[in-house]
């Protein structure tokens, strides 16, 4: 049976492939933006654990989650809680984002904002410097090791910041292999979507104090933001527990209140 991860992943391979846009004139304009606001930096500024906060209206796994939030609104709110970073889904089919919602919460805000899409080909990486992200996702479960390279080598030529999630030590060793400077481990298995709330603490002891690290996924409150500070990441990115809450404002600045400094 086809995978959550394999349903997604088919289809923008599909989309990629039917592309017909010129990629050279697609890299010179994403080359020609405005700079970036430095989303790796806005993570490791020594102030305790970072917060990545998420704009996410649904997932393939739990279904919808907040189908009509207004992602102007729910951005301020989250900057307000001193998030130092938001995480925006473009993906359309399968969790109701959209380029826009990227575009209009990071023009209300003045943090660094990732797009969280599953980058499959350079044309994905030039769309999401010319919608205005400061960062871009490469899962290494998504993608051969030379993909991965390619793409990371990419992002740099465009200065637009790369975070590589992984899942396990070994796609951690494929991330540094690539030159990965800021890792994602994620506690969800792309496979089942199950959470494994292990997972991070076993795999950060992979990665090197030089690379910033983040834990994603299973991240419910303050608690568990404290034991991933304190087993060696600099940051967690959250969704699901922010956008159901009733107070986001109040519930980024409990998760940024946790955990060990830098």
């Amino acid at each position: 049976m086809p995978t959550y991860l394999d349903k997604i992943l088919a289809a923008h391979r599909a989309a990629a492939a039917a592309d017909r846009r010129d990629l050279e004139g697609l890299l010179a304009e994403a080359a020609a933006g405005a700079p970036t606001r430095g989303f790796t930096a806005a993570l490791s500024n020594g102030e305790g654990l970072a917060v990545i906060a998420e704009v996410k209206r649904r997932s393939p796994s739990k279904g919808n989650l907040a189908v009509d939030l207004d992602p102007v609104g729910l951005a301020g709110r989250y900057e307000r809680g001193g998030a130092a970073c938001l995480s925006v889904l473009t993906d359309a089919e399968f969790f109701g984002g959209s380029p826009d919602d990227l575009r209009t919460a990071r023009d209300r805000v003045g943090i660094p904002v990732l797009r969280k899409d599953f980058t499959v080909a350079p044309a994905d990486v030039a769309d999401a410097r010319i919608m205005g992200a400061d960062a871009v996702l490469l899962i290494a479960a998504a993608l051969s090791p030379t993909e991965l390279a390619d793409l990371l080598g990419l992002s740099r030529r465009l200065a637009i910041d790369a975070l590589v999630e992984v899942h396990d030590e070994a796609e951690a060793e494929v991330a540094l292999a690539a030159g990965a400077s800021l890792v994602g481990v994620n506690q969800r298995d792309l496979v089942t979507f199950e959470v494994d709330t292990a997972r991070a603490e076993r795999v950060v002891k992979a990665l090197p104090e030089s690379v910033v690290r983040v834990a994603e996924s299973g991240i419910r409150n303050a608690t568990d933001a404290g034991r991933l500070a304190d087993a060696g990441f600099d940051a967690v990115l959250v969704g699901e527990s922010l956008v159901t809450s009733p107070d986001p404002s109040a519930a980024v600045a409990a998760l940024k209140g946790t955990g060990r400094a830098h």
